[in-house]
């Protein structure tokens, strides 16, 4: 594309040329938008012109959006390579509503593969009608404030933002049955892709206690190249003795960055009941950097509704966010499955369905220590997840995970909560949990693998006067959770340090094991679903503040063909 501000003509043979390059680049507009139609992501509720006029956003009495871009400024653009909010109408006041004008701004973008520019400077106010951005190219907020009100919303699960692919998931058929660790699958894809799996007559997942359900289709996601090798980095964790639905995701060759923003969500004050806020930036798309984001709640009151997380990153692989500060989310009651009352999660980060997902140097705004505040992260089926230099309340893994790593952190109140396989590995960082780690019990406190802990610091409940254990769970092989559940097969903790200091009376010391069945005593307990113990520990420079050993268990019987090497 030609800048019209090199050509130094008359203002005759200038207005001539210039009107020769903006019907050159309607022509490549029209043509673009002919050969992508909706494959490149624009939503049915948006439909963009490119007359001559001025630019311009309308919505109709059905809430399509209509978005006119003059020729001048679409020439204008394209020679940037950029556009902003505030050209197509945001007010950036904090008080006008912007949405429709950030909407369109994406739209224009993702057709012309623009990036987009927030105005530094401007507070851009966020209703709560139904209008989702959808971004497909870099995106820099800046110093940009954005307000979301989530105190009126017409529908509390679509996002404000989604970042999304111009690839299009596509159904694989002829496949019938997948094997746990299989190294290939039988076909040949265009690219890399992250293949999404599922037996939907096995459940697996059986949710114990007051949140109890009846579990969940047996559901895999793994990476494989276009030969279909599959990255046994993250390998496939299931046998698949059938296949009821088997999807891949393209994966985008190229990285799409956001960077900056600050924004700021205004509470939903609706009842405290298990009715999910999805008013978020979402991220369903592969190869993603989100840098530099700043995230707030205010206006929390007497109730509230919980939050599915103003991160939601999932159907994805390869996603990293840092340098990103979050925001813990106040905890309320409800009446759960069970009809007892349950704290419900609320969440500020959370991870579904992806694989490599890393957060680096993020940090939240109130204390990590506050239990008032719910846990800032959750996950389900996710493979390899990373925490590195963060400063957070929680990591927890609900339906599982397969690999994580946890280094150079430090973690709350909520401490680590993990089930799942593989490898999780905690080295250089500090947890207040109640536990060093927290094998879920509502899920078979099941870990099917290895736990690894090095040069880490565990100060027991925040320093509050307790009984402590490094491993804390509970499983008594009277509930069917759709699986065999292990405890790690080997623990590995070398340079660990328990700052037991304040404990209670009568206190002998901290445990390796929590009780996790305090009715297996003896040999006549028999467990209808046998919970398979630790085989070996390895410790090497455990010390603590009491002075007080590590000692085995409260019930040593269940331990007792635990093999302890000490290399002291």
């Amino acid at each position: 594309m030609y800048s019209l501000s090199s050509f130094q003509f008359t203002d005759h043979t200038k207005t001539n040329v210039e009107m020769k390059c903006i019907c050159l680049f309607a022509c490549l507009f029209f043509c673009s938008t002919a050969v992508h139609g909706q494959v490149s992501g624009l939503p049915e509720d948006v439909h963009i012109t490119l007359e001559r006029g001025r630019t311009e956003v309308r919505v109709d009495e059905k809430g399509v959006l209509y978005v006119n871009v003059s020729p001048e400024d679409a020439g204008r653009f394209n020679v940037r390579g950029s556009v902003r909010y505030s050209e197509f109408g945001a007010r950036g006041d904090g008080k006008a509503d912007d949405i429709n004008a950030i909407a369109a701004a994406h739209a224009f973008a993702n057709e012309q593969d623009l990036a987009v520019e927030a105005d530094d400077g401007a507070t851009y106010y966020i209703s709560g009608v139904e209008r989702t951005a959808i971004i497909q190219t870099d995106t820099h907020f800046g110093s940009a404030a954005f307000i979301i009100d989530d105190r009126d919303v017409e529908n509390r699960s679509a996002s404000v933002f989604k970042v999304t692919s111009r690839l299009e998931p596509f159904d694989i058929s002829g496949i019938s049955t997948l094997k746990r660790n299989q190294a290939k699958i039988g076909v040949s894809l265009p690219g890399p892709s992250l293949i999404t799996v599922t037996n939907d007559r096995v459940r697996r997942f059986i949710r114990f206690g007051p949140n109890q359900n009846n579990g969940a289709p047996q559901t895999d996601i793994f990476v494989v190249d276009r030969e279909g090798n599959v990255d046994m980095e993250a390998p496939i964790i299931w046998d698949f003795e059938q296949i009821t639905s088997m999807t891949a995701i393209p994966i985008d060759e190229t990285t799409l960055k956001i960077t900056g923003g600050r924004f700021t969500t205004i509470a939903n004050q609706a009842e405290s009941q298990y009715t999910y806020y999805s008013r978020n930036i979402q991220i369903q798309r592969s190869n993603v950097i989100v840098d530099g984001l700043e995230h707030r709640v205010i206006g929390e009151g007497d109730q509230g509704a919980p939050y599915r997380g103003f991160l939601h990153i999932s159907d994805c692989a390869n996603v990293t966010v840092q340098n990103t500060i979050l925001t813990g989310h106040k905890t309320y009651r409800t009446i759960g499955s069970a009809g007892r009352p349950v704290s419900m999660g609320s969440y500020d980060i959370s991870v579904g369905r992806a694989v490599n997902v890393s957060f680096i140097n993020c940090s939240q705004t109130n204390d990590i220590n506050d239990r008032t505040y719910w846990g800032i992260m959750g996950s389900n089926y996710s493979k390899n997840l990373l925490y590195d230099k963060c400063r957070l309340s929680r990591f927890d893994a609900h339906q599982g995970v397969a690999n994580a790593t946890i280094r150079n952190s430090t973690l709350g109140h909520m401490g680590i909560n993990a089930i799942g396989s593989g490898v999780l590995v905690i080295e250089n960082s500090t947890v207040y949990g109640r536990s060093f780690i927290n094998l879920r019990s509502d899920y078979g406190s099941t870990w099917e693998g290895e736990v690894v802990i090095r040069n880490s610091v565990f100060v027991p409940a925040g320093g509050r006067s307790v009984s402590a254990s490094l491993i804390g769970g509970r499983n008594t092989g009277s509930h069917d959770f759709g699986y065999t559940c292990y405890m790690p097969e080997q623990i590995t903790i070398e340079s660990l340090h328990i700052d037991d200091s304040n404990h209670p009376e009568g206190y002998d010391g901290p445990a390796l094991f929590a009780d996790f069945n305090p009715e297996m005593t003896d040999t006549t307990y028999k467990e209808a679903f046998p919970y398979i113990t630790t085989k070996t520990v390895t410790l090497r420079n455990v010390t603590t503040a009491s002075g007080k050993a590590l000692r085995l268990s409260d019930n040593p019987f269940m331990f007792r063909d635990v093999h302890i090497e000490r290399k002291d």
